[in-house]
């Protein structure tokens, strides 16, 4: 199945995450196992909350510098806008497709497609908490994928895609198959999301959430005895994926090469993770599959694991029944310890991760994990980085609902 499609490469990165808004920084931060966790600031929406949850993983400041916007018109937009539009001008910058860009594509043969979910009750929710009343109302405005690909002047195919926790991951897997099927020339893809008083509130109620208040670094656990729940983020993350041939014919670097993607759903229940391992796990071997890679060949997994008691046991069983004898030689880890979860975009930002270990070849930890839990039992790269030649990674994202996600990821060559 590996050879049926052409190789589809990532050109350009953008970001805007709690560990910084560059590859770069990104990477300095994930290599040296900083975590972004803080405390929960009340006014982050504009005017104090009341609201239980101590701590949180947030953006500080999205950088508006490679939007097309002014600076006062940048910070005008909403919160969600922000951290869509800021990364997304930045990939296609650094992918060198902005307009002015010679040897680029026709703006209707780049396309958009966005991992968000929730979309409109995010924004009726911000626009509720600013004093406004446009819930009661809708304006009939385009949406926010639309407003993205307007913002960057592009006109090709857009689309939003909403799977929970695997929602950019979805995205990237879309991506890749227009490129396949030669209907775009270069894709805009990834995710964002934004820390919510109603999301929070729900997930606390849930008690998917984190209690520790003691210590908000140590907050997110993956894989830990002692984890208790995740820490909600916000971020975001865009690529710009082309075909390989083409960004050799524009003279592009490559940072790495989308070699294959897996999906599947069990529908277990709403919130909690399927018991049985068997769909999650598939997704993994669908994967690998697609790259034409046996699970020998994989040098790195970024897990899913979020630090929640069930789900991360859970996505120990599935990596253990995809990998086999191997899975007690590839090494794991959870970056979400030092992000959190960053929710709709947490899957371009863990893929983003295992293009680092590339670019670094080095392997990222999970920090926190000081006595991993019953049921976590793979191999694990724990709370320091890890030299290590990596040229295939494999990156786990499980949503709510059961939507099962693998991306693998190849160096580029």
């Amino acid at each position: 199945m590996a050879d049926q499609h052409p190789p589809v490469v990532i050109t350009g990165i953008g970001a805007a995450t709690p560990l910084g808004n560059s590859f770069m920084s990104i990477a300095d931060a994930l290599m040296a196992g900083r975590s972004g966790v803080s405390r929960y600031d009340a006014t982050t929406f504009g005017r104090p909350q009341e609201y239980p949850a101590a701590v949180v993983s947030n953006v500080a400041s999205p950088p508006a510098e490679a939007t097309t916007l002014a600076q006062g018109a940048f910070s005008r937009l909403s919160r969600l806008e922000q951290l869509a539009i800021s990364p997304a001008a930045w990939a296609l910058h650094d992918a060198g497709l902005t307009p002015a860009a010679a040897g680029g594509y026709p703006p209707n043969r780049i396309g958009v497609v966005a991992g968000i979910g929730a979309e409109q009750l995010k924004h009726w929710e911000q626009d509720y908490l600013q004093g406004s009343r446009d819930v009661f109302a809708p304006a009939a405005t385009p949406t926010l994928v639309q407003r993205l690909a307007a913002t960057l002047g592009v006109t090709g195919p857009t689309t939003t895609v909403a799977a929970a926790c695997a929602s950019s991951g979805y995205a990237i897997g879309l991506a890749r198959s227009w490129l396949e099927a030669g209907w775009v020339d270069a894709c805009v893809v990834g995710g964002c999301d934004i820390l919510s008083p109603t999301a929070l509130a729900a997930f606390h109620n849930l008690r998917a959430l984190s209690r520790r208040e003691d210590d908000p670094a140590a907050a997110s656990r993956p894989f830990d005895a002692d984890r208790d729940g995740f820490v909600m983020g916000e971020g975001g993350v865009f690529f710009v994926l082309e075909r390989r041939a083409d960004a050799d014919r524009r003279g592009q670097a490559c940072y790495g090469e989308v070699a294959g993607v897996g999906m599947t759903s069990d529908a277990s229940h709403m919130v909690s993770p399927c018991s049985n391992p068997t769909q999650a796990s598939r997704a993994i071997t669908q994967a690998l599959g697609d790259a034409g890679l046996s699970p020998a060949a994989v040098d790195y997994i970024n897990a899913h694991a979020a630090g929640t008691p069930v789900g991360d046991a859970a996505e120990a069983a599935a990596i253990r029944a995809a990998l086999g004898d191997a899975a007690t030689d590839v090494p794991v880890s959870s970056t979400k310890s030092m992000s959190g979860h960053l929710i709709s975009a947490a899957a371009a930002f863990e893929a983003l991760a295992c293009l680092a270990a590339f670019e670094r070849n080095c392997l990222p930890p999970t920090i926190n994990l000081d006595q991993p839990g019953e049921g976590c039992d793979v191999h694990h790269v724990a709370n320091q980085s890890r030299p290590a030649q990596v040229n295939v990674a494999a990156s786990n994202s499980f949503g709510f609902g059961g939507a099962n996600l693998c991306l693998v990821l190849k160096r580029a060559a």
